[in-house]
C-alpha cells in the first residue's frame, strides 16, 4: 500500500504562484507515472499534468504555459509549479500515482486527500 501526502494549496489573488507537493511513501514498487487532477465543485475530476518515470509530460490545454510538473525520483516526490493563476483554476487539487510491480506487471493507483486551491480575483 502507498500513501500520498499532498502539500501547499492555499489561497492566492489572480496572477499569483502555488507550488503543490506530493511525497509517496509505503511499500512502493516503481511509480510509473504521477501526476495531478483537479475538481471543481459540481464538476468531473480532469487530470491536469502527468509525469511518467522517464520524464515524458502532459497538460491540461488550458494550463500550458503556466503549470510545470516535475518530479524528484529519489524522493519519490511529484511537484506542480503554478504560475499566473487564474479564478477559473480554483478546484480541490488530487495527486494521484501509479505503481507498478515490475515482475507481475500489476499496477496499483493511488490518490492523495485533495487539497484545495483558490484563486481569487
Amino acid at each position: 500500500q502507498v500513501q500520498l501526502a499532498e502539500s501547499g494549496g492555499g489561497l492566492v489573488q489572480a496572477g499569483g504562484s502555488l507550488r503543490l507537493s506530493c511525497a509517496a511513501s509505503g511499500s512502493i514498487f516503481s511509480l510509473k507515472r504521477m501526476g495531478w487532477y483537479r475538481q471543481a465543485p459540481g464538476l468531473q475530476r480532469d487530470l491536469v499534468a502527468s509525469i511518467t518515470s522517464g520524464g515524458s509530460t502532459n497538460y491540461l490545454d488550458s494550463v500550458k504555459g503556466r503549470f510545470t510538473i516535475s518530479r524528484d525520483n529519489a524522493k519519490n516526490t511529484v511537484y506542480l509549479q503554478m504560475n499566473s493563476l487564474k479564478p477559473e483554476d480554483t478546484a480541490v487539487y488530487y495527486c494521484h500515482a501509479l505503481d507498478r510491480d515490475p515482475w507481475s506487471v500489476q499496477e496499483y493507483a493511488y490518490w492523495g486527500q485533495g487539497t484545495q486551491v483558490t484563486v481569487s480575483s
